[in-house]
């Protein structure tokens, strides 16, 4: 692929040898070739005069993706990389990070599709904040309904009233999706979704992006918590809109929940490695005693309720037991 414009691309991106482009945008694909199309053409019409450059990795897809990429005219103008095996989203998004020179870098979903004005809001934002190092903005479903999108970091505490239900009784904690978060207000926070995530390529090159131990989930996280220890600041931005599908790579690999998310062993393995990582071991004993605590209330709620969710709550404590053995106490990643 070459950075050239071709014909039939609607994007106009920055040719090699030119001036610094205004944003990087990295997309990493799996299995979504079905999105693409609408990805890219949603990036176009928000384009705004600036100058981009396009980066997409394609994780080992099984689906038509790099067909697609390779020969769909639409799609010329991007750097493509092919990864023969999964190599998980952090690591395929640092990967990138090699080939981006914008000012900005933008991480884009595929499954991510911005409104006509989000790239020029986000950058004067991101403009008039000289110490904002990573913005994210207003998420909404494909049915307009607002998704958490400004977030503060989990502790064992909060992940253990989401979990027990308990949240309603202790109402002045801190929760990860804090219920007092005004969508339509713009403010500082822990950290934001990484289907938007727009950051400095100065930032990057300070404190790199993505801790490669992660192979889904709490990647972006464990970043923005980097950010804030570097003295930069984590925004959301509420003036502009995303609608965010989610789940859309995961439904190729095993069923949803209802809350649109796969529930598995990557999931509980990350948030080990996250909390061995940021809180020692003994913040790692108390995330594993108050899950297994609040597996064990959910369990006995279901009992008493005639439920089936029983079976589920103790599924979800062994895989907790086994994965803590395979990561040896949350301090290495199995893949």
């Amino acid at each position: 692929m070459t950075s050239q414009q071709r014909a039939g691309s609607t994007l106009e991106l920055s040719p090699a040898g030119r001036a610094r482009p205004d944003v990087s945008v990295i997309v990493v694909n799996y299995n979504t070739a079905h999105l693409l199309h609408d990805m890219w053409s949603a990036l176009a019409a928000a384009q705004a005069g600036l100058t981009l450059e396009v980066i997409v990795v394609d994780n080992a897809s099984r689906d038509a993706s790099v067909q697609m990429l390779q020969t769909d005219p639409a799609f010329a103008a991007a750097h493509l990389i092919v990864n023969p095996n999964n190599v998980g989203f952090g690591r395929a998004n640092n990967q990138a990070l090699a080939h981006a020179s914008g000012r900005y870098v933008l991480l884009l979903n595929t499954d991510a599709f911005v409104a006509p004005d989000t790239l020029a809001r986000t950058v004067a934002r991101m403009d008039a904040e000289p110490r904002c190092g990573v913005l994210g903005v207003r998420l909404v479903g494909r049915d307009g309904a607002v998704q958490p999108s400004c977030r503060f970091f989990p502790t064992p505490w909060n992940l253990f009233l989401a979990r027990s239900g308990l949240s309603r009784v202790f109402r002045r904690a801190r929760m990860v999706d804090d219920p007092a978060w005004q969508d339509g207000l713009s403010q500082e926070c822990d950290w934001v979704p990484g289907c938007y995530l727009l950051t400095r390529k100065a930032l990057l090159d300070e404190i790199g992006l993505f801790d490669p131990r992660y192979f889904l989930y709490f990647e972006e996280v464990d970043f923005c918590r980097r950010v804030g220890q570097a003295g930069w600041k984590t925004l959301y931005f509420a003036d502009t809109t995303v609608v965010h599908l989610g789940g859309e790579s995961a439904k190729t690999e095993g069923v949803l929940t209802a809350a649109g998310q796969q529930i598995s062993a990557l999931q509980i393995e990350s948030e080990l490695l996250y909390f061995r990582k940021n809180h020692g071991l003994a913040g790692l004993l108390a995330l594993v005693g108050l899950s297994w605590l609040a597996d064990f209330l959910q369990a006995a709620k279901a009992m008493v309720k005639g439920r089936a969710g029983a079976m589920g709550t103790r599924g979800h404590a062994g895989a907790v037991a086994k994965l803590l053995r395979s990561t040896a106490w949350g301090s290495v990643p199995t893949r």
